[in-house]
């Protein structure tokens, strides 16, 4: 900086001797007082000399501006070195911070640490040009390093919390699926207890029921009972849990026994949704038996109103309507022309004892049975003559296949009552 002082003013010298050997004067400079303004003014004796020249002016305004240059770009440097030690601390601090994040690479972090480290700012150029240039390099330089520092920093961070948000969240949801697992196995614990339960339960039931069936049932085989029907009222009746399918021919069988008068009633009736007379067995006041298919009627040739044991069987067919009557073996009579053609129409109810009005009710004490019957077995064909022999002579036994005549199959309500019978036995008895 001196340097550029002196030279300066050897310049403006050089310009003052060749002005004085163009004009032909001479300039003789002197030292200037402390405080004074700069320029030859003074004389030998310190006086101020009158400036008489506009080059004078002209040199002093120069000097003065390049003095006041030097100074700012002095205070210029002198900011330009705090920002950089300031850099260069805050380059220090996050060198240190990487390195702690990192120990594998210590070494050769502690190495460029002391390089970047150390005061580049020794060795500045003396112009001030290429000054501000070199400084304006460092701290670009500086600003790159310290940048790709705190990015590399929070890098680190940035997966550090990411592995610990990872970490957290893969506890929950193992601890999720440990308890939906303890959950899962005390469901599946409850519901094995809960079944067990049930099963025994319903061992212990069917157990019971098992046995009051035993008690129950006094028969010595499940064909070998009787319902009585013993007054002639609407709510004593017996009904056959089993329906009819549609069938294009049919041969009921049973045996009665009544003395009612007059008229017997009605032994059995099966009754179908739109149709209460489907099939009918009656004889209702002085009127003898008569047999309705489908509301159609046919008197029978039976007369069973003694008190005695009587096996009847009744056959009937589509075909022409042809029909027959047995009573003890042997055939009393037959016909035609009742109901021609007419299929039996299955889902109705069969009841013992009462003729409906409807389906499975509205019944009519006038038409009620009143006697004993039992093996009532009904079949979808016609039987030959020497199987309904069998039937009555107790020498043969074919239940029914439609219907068939079991203790399980029939139901008695009202007063009516089920009991043991051998039949052939009381039969023979009763002769």
């Amino acid at each position: 900086m001196l340097t550029l002082v002196v030279g300066l003013l050897y310049l403006v010298a050089g310009r003052a001797v060749r002005s004085q050997d163009a004009t032909g004067s001479r300039f003789v400079c002197n030292a200037i007082p402390p405080g004074a303004e700069p320029g030859c003014g003074y004389g030998p004796t310190g006086n101020r000399v009158q400036s008489s020249s506009p080059v004078e002016d002209e040199l002093r305004n120069t000097i003065i501006q390049l003095r006041e240059t030097i100074l700012q770009q002095k205070e210029t440097i002198v900011s330009q070195q705090g920002t950089i030690k300031e850099l260069n601390s805050k380059l220090a601090r996050c060198e240190a911070a990487a390195d702690e994040s990192s120990q594998g690479k210590s070494r050769g972090q502690g190495s460029r640490r002391k390089e970047y480290g150390k005061n580049t700012m020794g060795d500045l150029p003396r112009d001030p040009g290429e000054t501000i240039d070199q400084l304006g390099k460092t701290m670009q330089s500086l600003k790159g390093r310290l940048e790709n520092l705190e990015s590399s920093t929070a890098n680190l961070e940035l997966r550090e919390l990411l592995r610990q948000r990872l970490g957290a969240l893969e506890t929950q949801l193992l601890r999720k699926v440990a308890e939906l697992e303890e959950e899962k196995s005390q469901l599946y614990n409850e519901t094995a207890a809960h079944r067990q339960r049930t099963e025994s339960a319903l061992n212990s039931l069917l157990e019971r029921i098992t046995e009051l069936e035993k008690n129950n049932n006094a028969f010595k085989s499940p064909e070998d009972f009787k319902v009585s029907l013993p007054l002639r009222t609407n709510y004593l009746y017996g009904r056959i849990k089993k329906s009819l399918p549609e069938m294009y021919a049919f041969t009921v069988c049973m045996w009665l026994k009544s003395s009612a008068s007059p008229g017997i009633g009605t032994p059995f009736s099966y009754g179908v949704p739109g149709q209460a007379n489907e099939i009918v067995l009656i004889e209702w006041g002085n009127n003898p038996i008569e047999l309705l298919v489908n509301d159609k009627v046919a008197q029978l040739p039976l007369s069973v109103s003694d008190g005695r044991w009587h096996h009847i069987c009744i056959t009937w067919t589509t075909r022409d309507g042809f029909w027959e009557a047995y009573q003890d073996g042997e055939r009393l009579g037959t016909g035609d022309n009742l109901a021609p053609w007419h299929p039996i129409k299955p889902g109705g109810v069969i009841i013992l004892g009462q003729e409906q009005d409807i389906v499975g009710g509205r019944f009519d004490a006038t038409q009620a049975f009143v006697g004993e019957l039992s093996q009532f077995n009904m079949w979808d064909r016609v039987l030959r003559p020497v199987d309904i022999m069998g039937l009555a002579n107790c020498s043969a036994y074919m239940p029914g296949n439609v219907v068939p005549w079991i203790d399980a199959n029939v139901e008695v309500f009202g007063g009516a009552t089920k009991a043991a019978l051998e039949i052939c036995e009381d039969r023979a008895f009763d002769s």
